[in-house]
């Protein structure tokens, strides 16, 4: 039986946004855009006409909803700390982004180089987040 408990609602919410402003730095021209769009076959400025807006908004939901989910994975761990929390983002990465994904990535024959890209993305995120959680308990 899961037992309610108290969670950090403010620590959540400085979570999601933090993913959203990683990923919004990951995917920028600086960083990774170019290389994922000649991946993925996106041409420069298809993405404005294509529900950018839309994804945004999808992206900052999924961000809360995973920080939600994180907070109660690092509370039910009894995690205490920014070390024990990035420990524990690095572990739901393994189990749930990379696991998953690297396998399904081999049979759609994508290249490497698009996994690297977008599970680095939540590798640092998850890392991030772990941490930031698990100090703001």
């Amino acid at each position: 039986m899961i037992y309610p408990h108290t969670l950090n609602y403010v620590a959540i919410l400085v979570s999601g946004i933090m993913l959203w402003v990683l990923g919004a730095i990951w995917y920028s021209p600086a960083l990774f855009a170019k290389p994922w769009m000649e991946i993925l076959g996106i041409k420069k400025g298809e993405s404005k006409q294509s529900g950018l807006m839309l994804g945004m908004v999808a992206s900052f939901i999924g961000d809360i909803v995973l920080s939600f989910i994180l907070a109660h994975i690092i509370f039910w761990a009894n995690a205490f700390g920014f070390a024990n929390g990035c420990v524990l983002g690095v572990l739901v990465w393994i189990a749930f982004i990379a696991a998953p994904n690297l396998p399904q990535g081999i049979y759609e024959r994508r290249p490497f180089k698009l996994f690297a890209i977008n599970s680095g993305y939540w590798l640092l995120g998850l890392f991030l987040a772990g941490g930031l959680l698990g100090a703001w308990r």
